[in-house]
Order: structure tokens, then C-alpha cells, then sequence
């Protein structure tokens, strides 16, 4: 089962009928998790989400309890609150991207997706990670080619995944390939 952790995001519903067409999805705000679901699930998908990853300490607590123990994917609030668990830095960005499509490239050679490969994305965030971030099995998967901004990461020994972008957007080209992809790694 995929639990999708609500963080009040007009997209959750989108994110839990993206995530529906390759398992049973449950999802539930973030202050109403569902301990049984939580042991329940095989991924947890923490939703995108207004604000800072330091206003969801619920979600933290959670990401820490889970980690290494149950696939993990972040969506933007989601890849930003991961990334912080991890001691990473998010601030605000220059340029606000609200409804805006980049395209991304992937610059990894050991990711899950080819090195070099370039998506269309949908974007809807105005922080970023701040660089550089070093952590154990953390790569940076993808950047933003107009402004090299972090936009994915992998960490495949814990199968913990993010996309700083909306794969369920419209504006996302191949989103359900994304996910796809990373569900059955």
C-alpha cells in the first residue's frame, strides 16, 4: 500500500490518483496519520504543502522513524522537508516558479534515470535547497538547466526519492514514467 502524508496541498488528489495507477493509495492529513497505515504501507509520500519543511515537525518524526525501513518519495514541500531531516538548508529563491514549466536535466550518472535525459516539469515552489549539500547516499539527480537548481535526488541504498517538481502536474511531461520508475526500483 502507498501512504500519502496530506500536507494541505491543493495537488494532494492529484498526487494520490497519480500514485493509484500503480498500487492501492491511501491518504491522510498530516495531523490524522493513521499509525496502521503507516505499518501498513510499502512507500510513503510526503505531498507537497504550503510554507516551510519546519512548520511539519509531525512529518520530520515520521521521515525519521521510516527512513532506511520503507521507500520514501518527497514532492516538493516533500523533497524539501527530506532534505532538511538530512540537515539541509532551504531558503528562498530569486524567481518564484508557480505554475511554470523547466525543463530538467539528469546529471547523475548513477541515477534511475539516463544521464543527460531532459523532462518538462511543472513547477510551484518559491524555496530551494541551498548548495552544496553533502550527505552519505544522497545524489542530486537533476537540475533546473536555466538555473542549475537541485531538482530531484536519490538515495537508493535507503530508497529514499524527490522530485523539487510536481510529476501528477500537467505541465510535467512523462510524470507517471517518474513514478513508475521509482516504485518499481
Amino acid at each position: 500500500m502507498i501512504y500519502v502524508i496530506d500536507h494541505k496541498d491543493s495537488f494532494t488528489h492529484n498526487v494520490v490518483h497519480q500514485f493509484s495507477l500503480f498500487g492501492k493509495t491511501e491518504c491522510d492529513d498530516y495531523k490524522e496519520i493513521d499509525k496502521n497505515k503507516l505499518e501498513k504501507a510499502s512507500v510513503i509520500v510526503f505531498s507537497p504543502g504550503p510554507g516551510n519543511p519546519k512548520h511539519y515537525p509531525k512529518t520530520s518524526k515520521i521521515y525519521k522513524r521510516y527512513k532506511g525501513k520503507k521507500k520514501i518519495i518527497g514532492i516538493c514541500l516533500g523533497f524539501q522537508q527530506i532534505l532538511f531531516c538530512e540537515g539541509g538548508k532551504i531558503i528562498e529563491q530569486k524567481k518564484i516558479y508557480h505554475g511554470f514549466q523547466s525543463k530538467v536535466n539528469v546529471t547523475n550518472k548513477n541515477s534511475l534515470f539516463k544521464k543527460g535525459q531532459i523532462f518538462k516539469v511543472g513547477r510551484y515552489h518559491s524555496l530551494k535547497l541551498k548548495e552544496p549539500f553533502n550527505k552519505q547516499n544522497f545524489e542530486i539527480t537533476m537540475r533546473c538547466l536555466e538555473s542549475n537548481v537541485a531538482m530531484s535526488f536519490e538515495n537508493k541504498k535507503e530508497k529514499i526519492y524527490g522530485f523539487q517538481f510536481h510529476p501528477e502536474s500537467f505541465l510535467t511531461i512523462n510524470g507517471n514514467l517518474l513514478i513508475k520508475k521509482i516504485l518499481s526500483a
